[in-house]
């Protein structure tokens, strides 16, 4: 079965009364056009191209050792 509704305030609200039990398990999919097509959303560097130069202190070798910094693993060689 399926039945056409909205979200509103972030709760799936249909458009016509639906005699569903309380507790039922539901599957909910966006339709097609419901979402933003991803070539009319801006490429990631221009939403956080505001962010790059602003950590400041990080060891030279950062990008490298990621993994070393954040869980202790061996360190990689640049």
């Amino acid at each position: 079965m399926s039945f056409i509704g909205h979200i509103r305030n972030g709760v799936v609200v249909f458009d016509v009364p639906v005699p569903i039990p309380e507790g039922s398990e539901v599957r909910v999919e966006l339709s097609v056009g419901s979402i933003t097509p991803a070539e009319e959303l801006p490429p990631l560097y221009e939403s956080i191209k505001h962010l790059i130069g602003q950590a400041k202190g990080l060891p030279p070798d950062m990008s490298v050792n990621l993994d070393h910094y954040l869980y202790g693993t061996p360190k990689q060689q640049p």
